[in-house]
Formats: structure tokens, sequence, C-alpha cells
């Protein structure tokens, strides 16, 4: 069996779920517009240049989920999967987490953004398991905080390590394992699997997987 690894923004998504929902937000007038916008922009360029405070950006994106009933957030979530995430699915992202899981492979999600936006994201390609920044919960409501250790860089490798121990398995259990990206931000979990693959990669992941063989690939 081998155990095939998925980021999620920029990768089996042609766009970045977290800074489209925080756009979402802004546009129901939910986050003021002239403050968030440039703080959203700010955040995703950090992430870009491999520069990003994952504990300020988390305050940042968790917190409008504390100010909302869940009731509310499931219905706006719903329409911003129609109209923001669906026209980001290419047929060939679909179509390669379709072909590994035929094939018998153990199949995730490991993504920085949070999960209350990317479960419904995982569903939608027929993923069972997702490792994600955890939105906290408490009575039925988001605290606004993350819970645990959030999904980014060297972490996905330990929150991918906690969750196999989870099932009793480990790396060793797997013919191969394989970690699609397209940001220099994973290279630590790239660089654990077997079979890393660059997917649309940014110029830094370009570099290395160019310089170590790596496969780069498009689903665009």
């Amino acid at each position: 069996m081998d155990l095939v690894l998925f980021d999620l923004d920029n990768t089996l998504l042609s766009g970045d779920s977290d800074f489209e929902w925080a756009k979402f937000l802004i546009a129901k007038g939910v986050l003021d517009r002239e403050v968030q916008e440039a703080k959203n922009q700010e955040f995703f360029e950090h992430y870009k240049a491999g520069t990003l405070d994952i504990h300020a950006f988390l305050d940042f994106q968790l917190h409008p989920l504390a100010h909302h009933a869940r009731t509310e957030l499931d219905a706006w979530h719903q329409e911003f999967m129609a109209t923001a995430i669906l026209p980001t699915i290419s047929s060939q992202a679909k179509a390669l987490v379709r072909r590994h899981q035929e094939q018998g492979a153990l199949t995730a999600i490991v993504t920085a953004t949070n999960s209350f936006v990317t479960g419904p994201i995982a569903r939608e390609f027929g993923i069972a398991h997702l490792i994600a920044t955890i939105a906290a919960q408490q009575d039925g409501r988001f605290t606004g905080k993350p819970r645990g250790l959030p999904s980014f860089r060297e972490a996905k490798v330990a929150r991918v390590e906690a969750w196999l121990e989870s099932l009793g398995l480990w790396w060793g259990s797997f013919a191969k394992s394989y970690f699609y990206s397209d940001s220099h931000n994973d290279l630590p979990l790239l660089e654990k699997v077997s079979d890393p693959v660059a997917v649309d990669p940014d110029e830094t992941l370009l570099a290395r997987a160019q310089e170590k063989g790596w496969p780069v690939i498009s689903l665009r």
C-alpha cells in the first residue's frame, strides 16, 4: 500500500482557500474591507516569501469564526464552495486523487488552512483524512483560536506522523509515500516522503525539484 499526501491550496486547488475565504467574508460585509483586505494580502505575500508568522495569521483567519453561529457559518461556506472553490478544482486534480485511491493508497490532505474551511473541500475530493490546522470549538461555537499544533512547515511532518501513529502505522508501513505540493514552505514534508512531486511550483520549489530530480507536474 502507498501513502499519498496532498497539499491543498494552489496544488489540488488552482487558488488559495484561506485567502479566498477572507475575500468572501469581506465581500459579504462580515469583515471591514479597508482594513482586512490589506491584511489578507500582506499575510499572503509573507506566505509566498516564506516569512509567515503562523500564529499571527491564525489570529486573523480564525477570529471571525468566533463571532457567528455555526449554522450561519455553514450556510456561508456552502455559498463559498459554490462560488469560490468549485471553479478552482480541475478535472486533472480529481483524476489524480481518484487514480491513487483506485490503486488502494491511503490518501490525506495536509494543509495549513483551518479545518472549517478545508473540511468540505476534502469531502468534495472524496478524501476522508484531513490533516489541517484545527479550528478549536467549545459548546458548538468556534473559539477563534487553533487547537494543538498548526499544520505548517516542519509541523506538517509532526502532524502526519501523529496521524499515522493513531492508525497504528508509520512511514515504513508503505511501499511508497508521495507528497504533492506547490510551495517551498512544504519542503520539510517533501523531503520526508519517498516520492515528492512539485505541482505548479513556486520558483524556490521549482529550483529544488530540478536540483533533486523530482517530478514537476501541472494540474491546471
